[in-house]
């Protein structure tokens, strides 16, 4: 997780210890993604490579995207996004073997390219 921008420490050994525990189970992650320019959000050659590269990242880690969605606009707040997905995880365990998962490298290089910025909640399970 040393890769990412703005990681929670604290949120990242609350997983650690959940997934060395019985009590790891599935967790729903709430990403909430604003896209740089040359993602060209939503139709661009790199959102879509990024997408497929992460579709096969979660799949590795027996994860899945359940919804994803296009932000119009917000409501109330101030919080700028052009993505929302809903991705589900088995377990814990598996949310932090994505950082160590085959594709892993490759996702994260086109996220460095694609992702201007993201929050990611961690939600109960779906």
């Amino acid at each position: 997780m040393a890769d990412l921008p703005n990681v929670n420490t604290e949120e990242i050994e609350a997983f650690r210890r959940i997934a060395r525990s019985d009590a790891d189970g599935p967790v729903f992650m709430l990403n909430l993604n604003k896209y740089s320019a040359d993602a060209e959000f939503p139709d661009g050659k790199l959102y879509r490579d990024y997408m497929a590269v992460l579709d096969t990242l979660l799949a590795q880690v027996g994860g899945k995207i359940l919804w994803r969605t296009e932000v119009l606009g917000h409501v109330v707040g101030r919080q700028d996004i052009d993505e929302a997905l809903g991705i589900w995880y088995p377990s814990h365990q598996a949310f932090l073997d994505l950082m160590t998962a085959p594709a892993s490298s490759e996702n994260m290089r086109l996220r460095s390219l694609a992702v201007a910025h993201a929050d990611l909640h961690r939600c109960a399970a779906y």
